[in-house]
């Protein structure tokens, strides 16, 4: 008989695929993780992930366990956030934030799931922009937001990933790159690359466009630009290139831009935040339904929302 840490830890690596986040999420350390896992591994009588320094996978046999053990567990955790909704009487206003037109579509999908579930809280949403991407949490606009990762703030909470984004390259439609099928990292360091201006971590930007390429090269940064469509003006303009995600090569196609996809990037990932100190009922009602929904939009299991896209590095 497996123990509720040793489910929770299995269901949730084989979502994040990363023994990081799986911590984080769980509250306990990455060597608590590791040991569960492997204690579980220990009762099953064979491995249930793969382990690399550069990525983790479930088994075939992972597989079948997931699949076998998910439904139930799912069912027991919403049948718990229910009663713990009903006790609370979860009610009132909630703000959620989002950034970008993915995770806007996303948190209409959310949102949508969350009233038929609470009818009892009016959901509100707020728009940021990457100037200012943290602002609408610290300032009281939002409670809760659906950004782009990384985050690592000591006032914010970081919860789990929703959504991943294939990463593509704006670049000059008369540009060399434009040219390819695909562009690899390596290619940044051909042009400028525009950085972000505002309340912009450097962690975040470096992440996004990294200064160095994997071979050390570096990259030049442009302009900066505060929104996202200064950026693709500039871009447009034969001013440099950017990195973005393929939302935004379905959304916006404004003259003199091409978008050429990368063969060798990780997918860009999004995720929920809310401050340390506002975890209220409501914001932890809302980040279940809206991890329901994510495993909802990807074949409804945690597995295919963790394997469509390059998995994670347990660090």
């Amino acid at each position: 008989m497996l123990e509720r840490l040793e489910i929770e830890s299995f269901v949730i690596l084989a979502e994040e695929l990363h023994f990081g986040r799986t911590a984080e999420r769980l509250r306990v350390t990455r060597a608590r993780v590791s040991q569960t896992i492997q204690q579980v591994e220990r009762r099953v009588g064979a491995p249930l992930f793969e382990r690399t320094s550069r990525r983790v996978r479930l088994t075939p046999l992972g597989r079948e366990l997931l699949d076998d053990i998910e439904p139930g567990y799912r069912a027991i955790m919403r049948g718990l956030a229910r009663a713990q909704a009903a006790a609370k009487g979860i009610e009132g206003s909630l703000t959620v934030g989002y950034l970008g037109h993915a995770a806007g579509e996303f948190v209409m999908e959310a949102i949508d799931a969350f009233t038929r579930r609470y009818p009892g809280v009016a959901v509100r949403i707020h728009e940021t922009q990457v100037k200012s991407m943290f602002d609408p949490l610290r300032d009281g606009e939002a409670e809760l937001l659906v950004t782009q990762f990384p985050v690592d703030e000591p006032d914010l909470v970081r919860g789990p990933v929703v959504l991943r984004v294939p990463r593509m390259l704006a670049v000059p439609a008369n540009h060399v790159l434009a040219k390819q099928d695909t562009v690899c990292v390596e290619d940044l360091a051909r042009d400028r690359v525009f950085a972000c201006t505002g309340h912009v971590p450097d962690y975040w930007q470096e992440h996004l466009a990294p200064s160095r390429t994997p071979e050390g090269r570096p990259v030049l940064r442009g302009r900066s630009a505060a929104t996202l469509q200064e950026t693709l003006a500039m871009v447009g303009a034969g001013q440099g290139i950017s990195p973005v995600g393929a939302d935004v090569a379905a959304y916006f196609a404004p003259r003199g831009v091409a978008y050429v996809p990368f063969r060798d990037a990780e997918p860009l990932e999004y995720g929920l935040v809310w401050r340390a100190t506002g975890e209220t009922a409501r914001v932890r009602a809302f980040a279940a339904v809206a991890v329901d929904r994510a495993r909802e939009r990807t074949g409804g299991t945690a597995r295919s929302a963790a394997e469509s896209l390059p998995a994670g590095h347990d660090r």
